[in-house]
């Protein structure tokens, strides 16, 4: 199968169509376990499993004997399923795992040989590599999910079971907590649990009630701060986020600063100022991010945006270091400061 998405490997599995092998690999572990779990789940039943379910993991695979189990014929059953899982956790693994290429170009047609690779790709030039594309192997590249993208993914795992979750609150969660998706997931999960189930509406209380993060001194009511120019309540967050350091670090606050003030140029200098024009040319996914921007640029013109973005990089110097000995929650309120009064 040429470059099938994660959703077409799943459709397959689901209507019980497998294919002989499958190469998983990639940096996002999320995609790559569901699969794995879908074909343990799906390839072959409960009562067949004793004598025609081989599991093996990298760290104390012998290659030989994986290959082996999948060249084996099913015991009354309709197709043997072997499992290489953490293959990159064998010494040597790539190397190892050319070790595998024989079979895999000539696959036994009655067992489902799968191997989960996590963290990297598998080299395009490797002899496992070249008999899987001959051979017809599933080969899936699980790629990490960019920043922007979280949201959507978020979505689309809270739409599976049924859930809403409010515009605030998924900012909150793709921002602190973030990706990887199994450690995003993991943590949106607990919230659904606890809310009762499937069918739940998750809302930015239930994040800091469960989580911990607040839902009125973070890095987003940082920003609609500034973009309002309320400075009391600037300073009250950085003073919130001195006293918290350990799920505040300033790193993190002038990212978003530093976004907000990019977004903000551009903003400025685009022809077409609309609505659908600043969120396609801006990357913007919520509505009140919009409407930050908008507040943004009738308190900021493009000469002080720009100076904002001259004095966070002149933060980031002294943060480090450099021609300052102020610690970096003093930086920063220095910072909050020079943008109000540019």
């Amino acid at each position: 199968m040429a470059n099938p998405t994660f959703r077409d490997i799943l459709t397959s599995i689901n209507k019980g169509v497998f294919a002989p092998v499958y190469l998983l690999m990639g940096e996002e572990d999320y995609y790559i376990d569901r699969i794995v779990d879908a074909i343990e789940s799906k390839a072959i039943t409960e009562e067949d499993k004793d004598f025609n379910l081989n599991v093996y993991y990298g760290v104390d695979a012998d290659m030989e004997t994986v290959v082996a189990a999948g060249q084996q014929l099913p015991v009354m059953a309709p197709r043997r399923v072997v499992i290489l899982k953490e293959a990159q956790s064998k010494q040597q693994a790539k190397q190892s795992l050319e070790r595998l290429a024989p079979y895999v170009g000539h696959p036994n047609a009655s067992t489902v040989f799968v191997v989960a690779f996590k963290g990297d790709n598998l080299n395009a030039t490797s002899s496992l590599m070249k008999n899987a594309a001959k051979s017809g192997a599933v080969i899936f590249k699980s790629e990490r999910v960019k920043d922007y993208q979280l949201a959507s993914h978020l979505r689309d795992y809270c739409a599976s079971y049924k859930c809403m979750v409010d515009d605030k609150a998924m900012e909150m969660l793709c921002e602190y907590i973030g990706g990887p998706l199994t450690k995003l997931f993991g943590e949106v999960n607990k919230l659904i649990q606890i809310k009762g189930g499937a069918g739940q509406r998750i809302t930015a209380e239930d994040i800091e009630r469960n989580i911990g993060i607040s839902k009125d001194f973070n890095n987003f009511e940082l920003v609609s701060a500034v973009a309002n120019k309320n400075y009391p309540k600037a300073i009250r967050i950085i003073k919130y986020f001195e006293s918290n350091p350990k799920t505040n670090p300033t790193i993190m606050t002038t990212s978003t600063l530093f976004n907000f003030f990019s977004k903000l140029v551009i903003a400025h200098y685009l022809t077409d100022k609309s609505e659908p024009a600043l969120k396609a040319a801006l990357g913007i996914r919520f509505q009140n991010q919009l409407n930050e921007i908008k507040t943004g640029m009738r308190n900021y013109n493009p000469l002080r945006a720009v100076n904002a973005v001259h004095a966070l990089r002149e933060f980031d110097v002294k943060s480090k270091g450099v021609n300052s000995f102020q610690n970096e929650y003093a930086l920063l309120t220095e910072l909050i400061f020079k943008i109000f009064t540019l």
